[in-house]
């Protein structure tokens, strides 16, 4: 316990929550973040508790790194140096703990006045979707309470506030507010989700909850802040913005009949959908590129739509001084995709290089004339002019130093329309879980905000261009309508009986779940990308390659009734 002022007046506590990025596995860059914030948080804000998000010493998530002895060193190091700090205000932070029995929790420390003076274990641990946590943490079993200014304050970690159990024991234990740190990705729709459970939290225990998350890209993840506090009604009492990092500072004081919420700056509204999925990819792709010590991007410019918001990304977060893309038209395109590329190019300052491929593809073609003698191979073709784009792409890439970005779509990774070492080749791919529909609603929306993207590449059917005249429909329904079976068949986990239902044709979706089950060995081998929708193709939706699943048709439609 820390204090003990247990009178009705005079208990007020100077909050501050740390939404900031803390990239995974940087302990002692993350333990100078922490040092650096919970300063100016005293300095500027007047801070007297500091929280942080979910083992921020680590980063999230830390995954398999758990496993490695030199991490747990220097966590327990970051530690040490934590207690001998007198002169910051107190601090709340995750961390992972290892007890001297080998078990592994996820915890958070409380210090205050350079000592250690309360621990709290993380009670429900998610295994779900991106969630690994049982394959690591052991649970943990108590409340913890402390008390600063006055207040008793009970300590909890992310999922313990998604479930109602831990609240039961923290009513019990005579808290007066709710502390919870956060590691929670984003996702369309996740914060209407989290602010929903915090409301039935505060309506079952009548107690104010600050909740602190994680911000920045990791990986194939995005956190997206939004951290807030709500008062024991449940209402919003202070919102931090969406993608944004930064200190937000709360006051709670104790009242006779609980613990109100005053707050001293304005709540951040929150952005729309299409802002906040537009920014929620720029964040992945700045702190991707960040992490990994590139200095750029390379891509290729096709003057479709895919490739054109690939590039305003790439800019939006990295400017246009370290992004390079080439032009690779071929015999099939179109004159205007050419001039429409180079125009975007133009129109964002990036420098652009024109390389046509003709030449580079009937050498290819050449070599390889007496093996394939006289079979067909329009589609060994088709995919032989993507792999040579690839091929000069990746040599572009690996001579500057800099990350090649794949411009796919979901869409294209659901059903296989995609070229293994051609159009797939990358180290990052930004638009992995944006369906083509939300590929064309986020560079409209970019449009709305600066006119960068040409209108005819917004107006013309999408094309691969690697035939007379082919156009995307020649091969798939159209995107609206292969859009809704992806988000039902591998979002939503519905079968076809049930999507066809809703009037959607039997053979068209039997075709379409045998293209998905039968792409896995190529999604296998995408390059990351962040993950914006429920459900996104890579760590949450893990499928065999190989399997004799099939996805079981719809009965046939019973015969009408005949008339009289």
């Amino acid at each position: 316990m820390v204090g003990a002022a247990d009178g009705m007046s005079g208990r007020r506590l100077r909050l501050v929550l740390a939404q900031l990025h803390f990239p995974v596995g940087d302990v002692p860059g993350n333990l100078r973040r922490v040092r650096q914030a919970a300063a100016r948080a005293r300095r500027e804000l007047g801070a007297e508790l500091v929280l942080f998000p979910e083992l921020c010493l680590t980063g999230y998530p830390p995954d398999d790194l758990l496993a490695r002895p030199e991490l747990h060193a220097q966590v327990e190091q970051a530690l040490r140096a934590l207690a001998g700090e007198r002169a910051l205000p107190a601090l709340l932070l995750g961390h992972p703990e290892r007890t001297p029995d080998g078990r592994l929790y996820n915890a958070c420390s409380l210090y205050a006045q350079g000592t250690l003076r309360a621990r709290y274990r993380k009670q429900q641990l998610p295994n779900y979707g991106v969630f690994d946590e049982r394959r690591h943490f052991s649970p943990g079993r108590k409340v913890v309470l402390c008390t600063l200014g006055g207040l008793r304050l009970a300590l909890t970690l992310c999922e313990d506030l998604w479930h109602p159990e831990p609240l039961a024991s923290i009513r019990e234990s005579g808290a007066q507010v709710i502390l919870n740190l956060n590691a929670s990705p984003y996702h369309l729709g996740k914060h209407a989700e989290r602010l929903r459970q915090l409301q039935e939290r505060t309506r079952e225990s009548a107690l104010p909850i600050a909740y602190v998350n994680l911000v920045g890209g990791q990986d194939e993840l995005v956190f997206d802040g939004a951290s807030m506090v709500l008062d024991s009604n449940g209402v919003t009492r202070l919102q931090a913005p969406q993608f944004q990092e930064g200190l937000f500072p709360v006051e709670l004081r104790g009242v006779a009949d609980g613990v109100t919420v005053v707050t001293e700056v304005a709540s951040e509204p929150l952005p729309n959908d299409e802002e906040a999925v537009y920014t929620a990819l720029v964040t992945a792709l700045r702190d991707y590129l960040g992490a990994s010590g590139l200095r750029g991007a390379v891509l290729g410019l096709s003057g479709g739509v895919d490739s054109a918001l690939t590039l305003c990304l790439a800019v939006d977060a990295l400017g246009a001084e370290h992004v390079e893309t080439l032009l690779m038209p071929s015999r099939y395109s179109a004159r205007i995709s050419t001039t429409d590329a180079a125009a975007l190019a133009t129109r964002l300052g990036v420098r652009a290089y024109t390389l046509p491929i003709d030449p580079l593809f009937d050498a290819f073609r050449k070599a390889l004339r007496g093996i394939f003698e006289d079979t067909p191979r329009e589609v060994t073709e088709e995919n032989l002019q993507a792999r040579v784009r690839g091929t000069l792409l990746m040599a572009l890439a690996n001579q500057r130093g800099k990350l090649l970005l794949a411009t796919g779509n979901k869409s294209e990774a659901a059903v296989g329309y995609m070229t293994l070492y051609g159009d797939m080749a990358g180290g990052f791919a930004p638009l992995k879980d944006l369906s083509k529909s939300w590929v064309y609603r986020l560079a409209r929306w970019r449009n709305r905000r600066r006119a960068d993207i040409p209108k005819r590449i917004l107006e013309r059917p999408p094309s691969a261009e690697l035939r007379p005249g082919q156009v995307d429909q020649d091969s798939l329904p159209p995107y609206a309508v292969l859009d809704r079976i992806i988000t039902g068949f591998v979002e939503q986990d519905r079968t076809l009986e049930e999507l066809a239902a809703e009037g959607l044709e039997p053979e068209l979706l039997t075709r379409i779940a045998t293209l998905i089950l039968g792409s896995e060995h190529k999604r296998r081998q995408a390059p990351p990308g962040p993950k914006v929708t429920y459900r996104a193709f890579g760590r949450e939706r893990r499928y065999p390659i190989s399997s004799g699943f099939r996805a079981t048709p719809p009965p046939p439609a019973p015969p009408a009734p005949e008339g009289d």
